[in-house]
Formats: C-alpha cells, structure tokens, sequence
C-alpha cells in the first residue's frame, strides 16, 4: 500500500508548473536503503542551479529500474520487490540521473515498533499535541505525553489504564485505541486517519501482535535529514520535501509520511502536512521537521527579480564577502555608502550610545584623510561613553533591577560588570566568573546572579538564556516540542547547580540589606520529578559527571559553556553583537537561537562566531570588523531593487533610538542634563535615592527600576526576565504626544542656562543658531534650502519672541524622524 504522500508526490510529477531548467539533474535521494517488504521511499528529480539544488523536475519523468525483481517505481515512489540491488534511473528531455537501491530483509516478518511505528503515527495524527490528549490533563479521561516523549508511560496508557479497556488484542477492530480516530465511535478529535490507511494498518497490526512495549534496546532516531537541504526555487514553484531518519542500529529510513512540518517564514515558503512547500514570496526561509523528539532545516532561497544594479564595492572584510555572495544570490543591489556625517552619528550611537559633539563633528566632516573613518572606530572603541554603553547592555542580559535586588546588592552587581568591560575582559571569562561566583554579594557582585536566580531550575535557564541563546524552560515539564532537548536533559543540567547554597536576606527585595553569601555544598541533588531520582549531572550535549565527585559541578560547566568548541556561546554572543550594530540579528529574536530558527545566512553567523573564538573572544575585534565593514556604512536609503528586504543587510535599516539612548541625546542637545532620583519599589529609602549625582546619564544608571516616565514611556527593558523581548521598540501615540507636549523636551528647552540660553546670551545670529541644531542633533550642517526656511522663520518671530522661536528650532530638530532614529 503506498501511503498518501506518494498520491502527493505523484501529483507533483504529473502537474506542470515549471519547466525543467537547465544543468545537471540529481535524483534523491541518491542511496537507498529499503529493510523489509514494508518500506519504502520516494524520490525527487532535481535541477541544478550553480551548486545549489535547483527546482523539482515535475512533468513527463519516466522511472526505470535495473531490476524490477528488486525494486521498481510505483507513483513516484521506490518499493522492494526482493533482496538485491538495483538502479533506478529517471529520464526527462533526454537527460538522466540514477539512484542506487539496497533491499534486504524482504522475506522477514513486519513487525511494528511502539517507540518507532505507533508513536510517530500518534504524533502524526495530532492525538498526543497539547490540544488532545497530550495536554497536561489529557482528553476525555486518556493522557499522553506530550509528542510521546515518555513512550513508557505512553504504552502504559493505552495498553493498561482503565482495565486495558482501549485495546482488544483479540480483535483490533474493536478496540477504542482504533474505533474512535477513524470515526467507527463518536470522537471529539474527529476522523483523524481511515480504515485502508497506513496509519490504520500500523496500528491494528502492533495490537494483533501483542502489543509490544518500547524496551531499552529499541534503536533511537539519532539525526534526521530533509532532501533537498538547500534549493534556489522561483516564486510560485512546489517543491516535495523528503525526511529520512538515522537510526542506532545503522538504519536509515524513509519518515516523510510522520513527519511535523513547520516554515520559519512563511512569507517566503509554506508547507503543508504532506511536506509540498510552495514558494509565496522572494528571500530566504527554511522549513522544520520534526520527527521522534529530533529536528532539521532545510533552506529555501527564492531570488528577487532581476536588477540591473548588482555591482558591490570590493569587500572590505570576510563580511561582506558573505554579506555580497548572499545579496547576488538573491538578485538584491546594494545600497551606496553613506556620507561621512551619517557615518559618524550612525557609529558614535551604536558604539558608545551617543551623538557626537559639535567639535568632534565639525572636525570629523573637515578631515579628508582616506582612513578617518578606521580612526573613529579606534577612538570609539576606547572612549569611557564605550563603557557605559556596553555595561548598560550586559545589564539588561543579567536583570540588574532594583525591584528584585537591594539597593547595595544592585550596586555591586553593576559595577562588577562595569569593571569587567572597563578592564575589556574576554567574553568567556565574564561568564565563567558568573557561574562559578561565590562569596559576598556586596563584595563580588558576579555572586548575584544567584541572588536573581535562587533555584537550580532558575539557574539553568537563566543561565542558558543569557549565554547560549537557549530557552530550555518548556522541557522542564515535558520534551521541548521546538528543540532537541529532553525533560531529562533539563534536569541533568538543572543538577549541576543543585548544590550552590546560600545565607542572608538579600534576595528578597523588600527585607534585608542585600548581603548574601553564596557557597557550594559537598551534598545535594536536584531530583527528576518523572522518576523520582536525579539524573546525572551534565550539560547540555556534554559529558555526565559522576555523583560523588566532590568538585564544585558549576566548574566542569563553565569549562563546557565557554569552550571554543561549544556550538552555542559563541554564535550566541556573536548574534547579540551583530544586532547591536545593525539592528536586526542573523537571528531573530536576538536570544532564540533555536535549531527551528535558522539564521538568515547561516554561513555569515558561523564566521563571525569563529572570529569571536580566533580573538579568544575578545568583543572589540569583532565589533570593530562591522564597523569597518561595507555593509554597515551602506546608506539607509532604500534602492528600488532592495526597499522590500530586511534581512539581508543590502542597506541599513533604521530604528529608533533605544530610550536611554534618546534621553540622553535629548540632554546633550538642550545641555540639561536628566535628574533620577528615585528607585520604584517598595520600602525605597534615602539610600537608594543618594545613587544618583545631578549630571547621571540614563545609560550609567545601575537598574531599570529608577523611575523614569520618559523611559518607561520609550519601552526600556524592565529586567523582569532573561529575554530581549522585554525592550519594545514599538511606536505608540503616548510617545508621540510625550514629544509632541510632554515635560521631558519642553522643559529642557525652557530651562534657565541651557544651550538656547547660551546661544542667545552670546548673540548668536540665524546662521549659527540653525547650524549649532543641526550639528548637535543630527550631526550635520544644514542644506542651502533648510537654511533659508529656518532664517525666514526666526526673522519673523522679530527680537521679542526669538527666544520662543529658537525653543522651536530646536523643538522641530528633536521631534523629527532624522533625530528619533538611527540611519
């Protein structure tokens, strides 16, 4: 019987939507492997396109085998006919390609396996998602396993619970296991296969035979792979993706028919149940699989229409060689280098988070040497506004927050930090200070990340959140449903914390003085609720360690979460760096580094990640590669060609500055400097108010938790959790009506002594009033027709209200889009 993929895959080959391109054809998968009379495999007849798989060849193909005793094509599908080898060659317009088919086993008795034949049929089906039975109080009185991720309790279920009534081995046509997903009995989940189905055939045979139980030495899927991996597809083309999965005992099967699939943009690619992606727009995109608890990608690259203008500058770095080698591959221009004076404000705001002075731009636009722009990026790099700015930013990743820490603990933690990226310490380094701290709170601020994060379960994802881009928290209750790992990986890693301890109030943010003190215990584990026993303490992908061993365990994890080898850290520091600079990540959200959540070039993310380990993960190499790079001093102006993509870095993308960033901006340009003084949490004191000396930048404060309306009102990150997602970017109408007229810039540029005051104290005529706006908010002189506008309009205010007037030059510059963003 050949399963309803087969009927997909056949209409594929019978239906015309494209022609065969020219080039090579390839037929997949290339080996095959059929074990038993039961097994099969269909196949893909693919172009070439350079040295990417191009489109499916689907109209007039003719499959012909070396051995019809041995195997033979049915629809578009391989089925064994007997042990042996054969070829199976398909041939279309006179050109050929062939695959190589092994058949072994054809006289043995097909025997289902739960773990490997029913789960995947259930998983399938939809009877063990979160919406049926695998919800955590089942349906109807029956409960699964979320995916089957606990294949024991699974077959319990359905073989013993409620007196073994689900199953009749005797007759499996009578059994509820049966009866209901094929609408024999009334079923809320409705008709989820039929009777003449595979699904159906499975299952009644696994009951016939005695409904085995899944043992320890059932094989286990160890990878899975989708064919084709990566294709280059026109809009509009169908392509029939294939899964085959490797198992332990060296078994590689044909899984498509049980397969979860999932697009990553859909706007790019959809695919259906069956796995027929249909290519909807232009760029880049990826489908997921998911199979028996494991995932794979593919890529889907689908080019935008042809554009005259695909002429890039000669790379500057390994940057843009992959930047430009993915623009070309998808037909997208290159936008032109910015001018000198966006450059500079662009740089200065993305390094050290603020405008340049009007010296330091008056000269920067005067010099004309060729390399100003690599001397800017040294300076920038060693200024103390470098600091701020980058300690602001590990703040935000480690939750200093004065709702959840005590005023000193905050401090502490802060300036821990700050000494760090004072002293340029490496990366790795920084984190493995963090996870092995103990000590004081107040004395080593690194020890309150354990103050935050006060259980092993806690820790764990915290830790793997902040440092790996990993959220591993829904497999604390169940196998991650987006991710490969485990509900006993989560506790294997959850235990190397177990035993970190603590004394003192600090943790609680209404009680205390904020002086913790944390150690590490000889004893103590962290038990599996499943099973009731702890597992071995591991991390994530790593080694187990033994349970005796009387070393500190958070150790031997730092040692594996800042290895050069981990596949994790470094792409995960790497992405957050890339995204500060360029405001969209490879990776998007930032911190979701997720295997079903590819990276738009996946080749650009793993060499910047390796960059980062060649330079012992010193930051500042890297940093000063993107700096340098053409892809990040490409205008924001968009190209016709390019004005609809915002992945692929072929312009910069503005974005609105982050809120501590304008604030500060706002500050520097009216010369008034913000006032915090208060921390918002209860039972606040006199001590936390004395933090803060008139004159404090919104970017040197300690924690989110000072009140701020104009920082709450622009989305700073609250600090609540480890995620990115607690800073907001989204426009709203209260912010537009807090610039508009709220108290933030009207009463900086009202104040008394301020820059205006200064201006007109000094008699400062129209033209250097309207050039010292410009330069100090938007880094620029002002063009011939700004400044015959904006003279017009002072003339006209006469001397009485020229005060006024220049409150509103100086209103209109930080009001407007040019100021507000980043381009």
């Amino acid at each position: 019987m050949i399963h309803r993929t087969a009927c997909v895959l056949a209409s594929v080959l019978l239906l015309g939507a494209a022609s065969m391109q020219a080039g090579d054809l390839t037929l997949l998968p290339q080996t095959i492997e059929l074990r038993g009379r039961d097994s099969q495999s269909p196949l893909l007849l693919q172009t070439a396109r350079g040295e990417d798989s191009g489109g499916q060849v689907r109209e007039g193909v003719e499959f012909r085998s070396s051995d019809p005793g041995v195997a033979e094509v049915v629809d578009g599908v391989v089925v064994p006919r007997g042990n042996g080898q054969a070829t199976i060659t398909a041939v279309v317009a006179g050109e050929s390609a062939e695959s190589r088919v092994t058949v072994m086993d054809f006289d043995a008795e097909t025997v289902w396996d739960f773990r490997n034949d029913v789960l995947p049929v259930l998983a399938k089906a939809g009877c063990n998602m979160g919406a049926c039975h695998g919800a955590l109080a089942g349906k109807g009185g029956f409960r699964l396993s979320l995916r089957g991720y606990d294949p024991l309790a699974d077959h319990v279920a359905i073989t013993q619970q409620d007196r073994g009534r689900r199953i009749e081995l005797a007759d499996p046509g009578r059994s509820l296991f049966l009866a209901k997903p094929t609408g024999a009995l009334a079923h809320k989940g409705g008709v989820r296969f039929e009777v003449d189905s595979r699904e159906y055939r499975i299952l009644s045979e696994w009951i016939a035979a005695g409904a085995s139980a899944p043992t320890e030495d059932d094989a286990r899927v160890e990878r899975l792979e989708i064919l084709p991996g990566l294709s280059v597809q026109n809009v509009g083309d169908v392509q029939q993706m294939l899964v085959r999965a490797w198992f332990s005992d060296g078994e590689v099967r044909d899984v498509t028919p049980w397969v979860k699939w999932a697009s990553a943009n859909e706007a790019v690619v959809r695919i259906d149940d069956d796995g027929l992606a249909t290519i909807i727009g232009p760029g880049e995109g990826a489908v997921t699989a998911w199979y028996s608890q494991q995932i794979a990608i593919a890529r889907v690259t689908a080019p935008y229409p042809e554009s005259p203008q695909l002429a890039y500058d000669p790379p500057r770095n390994f940057i843009d060689e992959h930047v430009d080698r993915q623009l070309a591959r998808l037909n997208l221009p290159a936008s032109p280098r910015c001018d000198d004076a966006t450059f500079l404000r662009r740089a200065c705001l993305d390094t050290i988070g603020t405008l340049p002075t009007i010296d330091e731009t008056r000269a920067f636009l005067a010099d004309e040497n060729p390399d100003k722009r690599d001397r800017l990026i040294d300076e920038l790099l060693q200024r103390p506004e470098y600091i701020d700015y980058w300690t602001y930013k590990w703040s935000d990743v480690l939750m200093i927050n004065g709702t959840l820490l005590r005023p000193p603990a905050v401090k502490s933690y802060y300036q821990w930090v700050r000494q760090q990226v004072e002293r340029n310490t490496r990366w790795d380094e920084f984190v493995r200070q963090i996870l092995v701290a103990t000590g004081s709170s107040l004395e080593n601020g690194a020890t309150n990340f354990y103050a935050l994060h006060q259980s092993p379960e806690d820790m764990t994802e915290n830790a793997c959140q902040a440092f790996l881009g990993l959220s591993i928290g829904c497999a604390k209750c169940h196998n991650h449903p987006l991710e490969k790992w485990s509900n006993d990986q989560y506790y294997a890693m959850a235990n190397l914390f177990s035993r970190v301890k603590a004394k003192g109030w600090g943790g609680e943010p209404r009680n205390g003085d904020g002086l913790r003190t944390v150690y590490v215990s000889a004893h103590g584990e962290l038990m599996q609720p499943r099973t009731g026993k702890p597992q071995p303490p591991t991390p994530l992908d790593g080694e187990p360690l033994a349970f005796d061993d009387p070393d500190d365990r958070r150790r031997k994890l730092a040692d594996w979460l800042t290895s050069r080898d981990n596949p994790y850290f470094a792409r995960a520091i790497a992405n957050r760096v890339w995204g500060n600079f360029f405001s969209v990540g490879l990776v998007m959200p930032l911190d979701d580094l997720r295997v079903s959540n590819p990276a738009s070039n996946e080749e650009l993310l793993q060499a910047i990640s390796q960059h980062v380990v060649e330079h012992d993960f010193d930051l500042k190499p890297l940093m000063r590669a993107i700096l340098q790079s053409n892809a990040y001093q490409r205008s924001s102006d968009p190209l016709p060609g390019n004005a609809t993509e915002q992945r692929f870095y072929s312009r910069y993308y503005p974005r609105r500055l982050m809120a501590e960033v304008l604030l500060d901006a706002v500050s520097q340009v009216t010369s008034v400097p913000t006032k915090f003084d208060q921390i918002a949490f209860p039972g606040a004191d006199k001590q936390a108010t004395d933090f803060y000396p008139l004159g404090t930048r919104a970017l040197q404060l300690y924690d989110s938790a000072v009140e701020s309306y104009f920082l709450q009102t622009f989305g700073r990150n609250q600090r609540r959790i480890t995620c990115e997602c607690e800073r907001s970017e989204e426009p709203s109408m209260v912010q537009v009506l807090h610039i508009s007229n709220g108290d933030t810039l009207n009463e900086k540029l009202k104040a008394a002594g301020n820059r205006i005051a200064a201006l007109l104290d000094q008699g400062a005529g129209n033209d250097e009033l309207i050039d010292e706006a410009y330069l100090a908010g938007l880094s620029r002189l002002p063009s011939a027709e700004e400044r015959q506008r904006l003279a017009e309009a002072l003339d006209e205010a006469g001397s009485e209200d020229r005060r006024a007037a220049v409150e509103d030059l100086f209103w209109a510059v930080l009001s407007s889009r040019e100021f507000l963003f980043n381009h």
